[in-house]
């Protein structure tokens, strides 16, 4: 099964959203890079189509990425009869 979860990147805490393998660990080989989130300067850059792909193929979120996607508002663009998570 395939997780979009956060990949901690440099000394700081600065994040990449990545589709990942749930059985690799945390700093594992990725799938895709689909997204970059900053948390010290509240930035947030997602690749949209590439995560409504995933998510169209059974992909999940984990909660982190769960409440960044809905606050960009990216579940408005997937199919509400699919918006089963956890």
């Amino acid at each position: 099964m395939v997780k979009l979860r956060l990949k901690r990147c440099g000394r700081k805490a600065v994040y990449r959203i990545v589709a990942i393998d749930v059985r690799s660990r945390r700093e594992g080989k990725d799938l895709r890079r689909v997204g970059f989130y900053d948390p010290t300067n509240n930035q947030t850059y997602l690749n949209v189509p590439v995560i409504l792909y995933f998510l169209e193929r059974g992909a999940r979120p984990t909660g982190t990425v769960q409440n960044l996607l809905k606050k960009a508002e990216v579940f408005k663009e997937f199919p509400s009869n699919q918006m089963r998570f956890n």
